[in-house]
């Protein structure tokens, strides 16, 4: 009788033990499906990946829609990660009538609503030449970038802000951006040569879900634009919805003195 209710209570044990293993089982397979799917998109590397398998994708076929194309016209669609270009990915669609048309798409991948990305960072003498900006403009910035040294009283002893230039060499500065503004954004945006991005992508995660906008990169040059130009309480510039200023950091190296445009992905989810 003994031996018969031990066995009885080992069996029991047994299957409480394995009902258990078989019950985290699918909680575990649950979780790292739910981890994958937080996950959302890791680099440019994802985003070519979908339109390459647009057939099973819909958020590649809603994406060639948008870029207009009629989904049921299509015969076979490629992407890939060029070298040395403004776009991030190009895809090329070829039609079902042979034709093929290629657009570039430029990425970004953002997880905060006030988080911002760099857009361009050059040395001030490669935008000097670009944008032909007047000697009294590049004298202003090359005070400001820290090229030259300070004048007078300042926060750095290394460089000056733009509040603390003279009233003529802050004027120089924002009249400059103003007078040029639409060239500025469309040059930052969409590059100055002939491969620039047709769209701009954004991979947002609010939380635990990921939220994908393209436009068009006409529009994003538009929607960029859009407000005054004028310096900052921290004696930077802004740009419409474009930000200017100092690189710095680099441990102080010479890089530090770059000129850097930055702007805020996310606020694409805000065009009408």
């Amino acid at each position: 009788m003994c031996g018969r209710l031990l066995a009885f209570v080992a069996a029991f044990c047994f299957a409480a033990a394995l009902a258990s293993v078989q019950a985290q089982a699918p909680a575990a397979a649950v979780e790292r499906g739910s981890a994958t799917a937080k996950g959302g998109f890791r680099n440019e590397n994802d985003i070519r990946d979908k339109f390459i398998n647009w057939r099973e994708d819909a958020d590649a076929r809603a994406w060639l829609v948008e870029m207009g194309h009629d989904v049921s016209g299509i015969r076979d669609v490629s992407a890939a990660k060029p070298s040395g270009e403004k776009a991030d990915v190009v895809v090329t669609i070829t039609a079902a009538d042979g034709t093929s048309r290629r657009h570039g798409i430029s990425i970004k991948l953002v997880s905060s609503p006030n988080g911002f990305n760099q857009i361009d960072k050059r040395w001030l003498r490669q935008y000097a030449k670009m944008w032909a900006m007047p000697p009294g403009v590049v004298a202003a910035l090359r005070l400001y970038l820290g090229e030259d040294p300070p004048v007078g009283n300042t926060r750095r002893p290394e460089r000056m802000f733009l509040t603390e230039l003279s009233e003529e060499a802050r004027n120089a500065v924002v009249e400059f951006f103003r007078a040029n503004k639409e060239r500025v954004v469309a040059d930052l945006l969409r590059g100055t040569g002939g491969d620039g991005p047709d769209h701009l992508l954004v991979a947002w995660k609010p939380g635990g879900e990921t939220r994908l906008r393209m436009v068009k990169i006409t529009d994003a040059i538009r929607f960029y634009s859009e407000g005054p130009v004028e310096m900052t309480r921290s004696g930077n510039l802004k740009i419409g919805r474009i930000t200017m200023q100092r690189k710095g950091g680099d441990g102080g190296r010479e890089t530090a003195k770059m000129l850097q445009f930055k702007f805020n992905p996310s606020s694409v989810f805000e065009m009408k």
